[in-house]
């Protein structure tokens, strides 16, 4: 079977940190896949937030999730503190790329515990279509 690999793009456009709850924590005493989707969905809000935007609206335009793409990498545990580094892919007319890299520091090393990959889609809730992502979106996702 092949295996989804992730492959991080280099601008880096924020970190945000976010530690592992006991809620996060399934029954193999680590960080469940469940939980892991929504801290990387804390992780989005955390970094929009950072910049005045939310889910509801980026220049006008709202998010959803078109796709999701996780590759598990190691073992997180409660008390973690996840360091998330979030960075843009592709950005088409409508929607645009999110790349995760969740790690956390034990025992002074560095352990990468997930990429992930979130296909995020500009959306017009009140005439529900799609809609462009809007320039000065566009420009904020280029680094600039």
């Amino acid at each position: 079977m092949a295996r989804i690999k992730l492959h991080i793009p280099e601008l880096i456009l924020d970190t945000v940190t976010i530690p592992v709850r006991i809620t996060d924590i399934n029954y193999g005493n680590h960080l469940g896949n469940d939980s892991l989707v929504s801290i990387v969905h804390e992780a989005r809000m955390k970094w929009l937030t950072n910049y005045n935007y939310s889910e509801m609206n980026v220049e006008g335009a709202s998010l959803i999730m078109g796709d999701l793409a996780v590759e598990f990498l190691g073992e997180s545990f409660y008390g973690d503190i996840l360091s998330i580094d979030i960075a843009v892919g592709e950005i088409t007319r409508v929607s645009f790329e999110l790349f995760y890299s969740i790690q956390t520091v034990r025992n002074n090393k560095s352990i990468i515990i997930a990429k992930a990959k979130t296909g995020m889609i500009c959306y017009d809730y009140k005439n529900r279509k799609l809609m462009e992502v809007p320039d000065k979106f566009k420009t904020f996702l280029s680094g600039s």
